[in-house]
């Protein structure tokens, strides 16, 4: 089992200007739902996924500010996949991850 540096994450993000709002196995959620990050089998890297909601224009400083200060801290943030979260049941949420062909297709699409 790899060790994750859940409190290097947590320190950088916080760097950044950011919180952690839950962290769950490898999945590390954010105050806010633009992105969300997960550990790898390398322990230095860490996938950013992004919502395919969110406008990655406006997202695009706190990903360069993020990748930057995980470097700074000997850590490697990569982009990951696109995401879509739905209500599983009352008490649990699904992530679907998408292919960028994917979240294309969708934004493609009028009805």
């Amino acid at each position: 089992m790899t060790l994750r540096p859940l409190g290097i994450v947590k320190e950088i993000l916080e760097s950044a200007g950011m919180g952690l709002s839950y962290a769950h196995e490898d999945l590390v959620f954010l105050e806010h739902n633009g992105f969300f990050l997960q550990f790898t089998d390398k322990e230095q890297e860490v996938l950013i996924h992004i919502n395919e909601e969110a406008e990655e224009s406006e997202l695009a400083a706190s990903l360069t500010l993020l990748e930057r200060k995980a470097k700074e801290n000997g850590m490697v943030f990569t982009r990951g996949d696109y995401y879509r979260l739905s209500q599983a049941d009352e008490e649990n949420i699904r992530i679907e991850f998408l292919s960028i062909e994917d979240c294309a297709t969708q934004g493609d699409t009028n009805g």
